[in-house]
């Protein structure tokens, strides 16, 4: 009668291909002699990855399923009129099948904890989960401070691999990921996405992580909640005072005094004209004025004569 390849897989002759490698799956795990020490384990493991070896390949089951062990092994008329179709041998070696199936130069080390006790399904025999997460996968996400004053949303594109419906192979797809980024957020705020990374039969995906990089804004320099503007003015209105106008990031324009002697190390505090907090948007930090005083290249006599008299130099 021959080998029945269905029955050692405990399945019916209308299984899908869904159902072989379920099936495959769970009996190699079971039988696999590094976890089953009884005897003709070994020998169960062999017939298991045989008979998976058949049925997984469309030709081969299509041959079996007419001819029987016999027709597959020995070989059937062509279907090009001439000779016989090649008798299928197994090679002899259930590890290999084992690795292709689970991935990996050794894919059964993933079953095992530390203490090298195995672990089988999510609640395991220890009550472990075999399965591992992959590392973190980082990206910078560069908002202007425009952006990051108003909030606003952000739409990230990414292409990960997802297993398909057979649990086995897997495609690329793409997705796309929803920002919603609030006023204030800071150089350095994570945003999340849990699991969002490469799928695979035997891996937790990847959280994808999102970190808030501040681009370079023409105006403005940010330290944490405050902004600094510098302002560049000629050396004779630092002496006597002026007024610098400093457009905001929500679209006003500050008109504001400086009746100090601006010096190089001088500076001037505005409150309230900073970045909005992320816990408290109502509330903002403060803008700080730098000055980057312009000296002239060159005075003639009579100006400089006019300095002395003024400073009395």
């Amino acid at each position: 009668m021959g080998v029945d390849y269905y029955a050692i897989l405990l399945l019916t002759r209308n299984a899908t291909d869904a159902d072989i490698k379920k099936s495959y799956r769970k009996l190699a795990l079971k039988y696999h002699p590094d976890k089953n020490k009884d005897p003709g384990s070994q020998e169960k493991f062999k017939q298991i990855a045989e008979a998976y070896e058949v049925l997984s390949d469309p030709q081969k089951r299509a041959i079996y399923d007419q001819f029987g062990e016999e027709g597959l092994k020995g070989g059937v008329p062509s279907n090009e009129g001439s000779g016989f179709t090649p008798g299928y041998t197994f090679h002899g070696d259930p590890e290999k099948v084992f690795r292709e199936f689970f991935g990996g130069a050794n894919p059964f080390a993933d079953f095992f904890d530390k203490d090298g006790e195995f672990m089988l399904g999510f609640g395991g025999i220890k009550g472990k989960g075999r399965q591992k997460q992959d590392p973190a996968i980082e990206r910078d996400l560069f908002l202007s401070l425009e952006e990051l004053f108003h909030g606003c949303t952000k739409k990230m594109k990414i292409s990960r691999r997802v297993m398909n419906e057979d649990g086995h192979t897997s495609s690329i797809r793409d997705k796309i990921l929803t920002i919603q980024v609030k006023p204030g957020w800071k150089s350095g705020t994570k945003v999340t996405f849990p699991q969002e990374g490469d799928q695979g039969p035997n891996n937790i995906p990847a959280d994808i992580v999102f970190i808030v990089r501040d681009k370079q804004h023409p105006l403005f320099r940010r330290e944490a909640n405050n902004l600094v503007f510098v302002a560049k003015i000629p050396l004779g209105k630092a002496l006597i005072g002026c007024s610098i106008e400093v457009p905001t990031l929500d679209g006003r324009l500050l008109n504001i005094p400086i009746n100090d002697i601006v010096h190089p190390k001088y500076t001037k505090v505005i409150p309230g004209e900073g970045m909005p907090l992320s816990k408290s948007p109502t509330e903002k930090g403060d803008l700080t004025l730098e000055f980057d005083i312009q000296f002239p290249e060159r005075l003639t006599s009579e100006k400089k004569q006019l300095i002395r008299q003024a400073l009395l130099v």
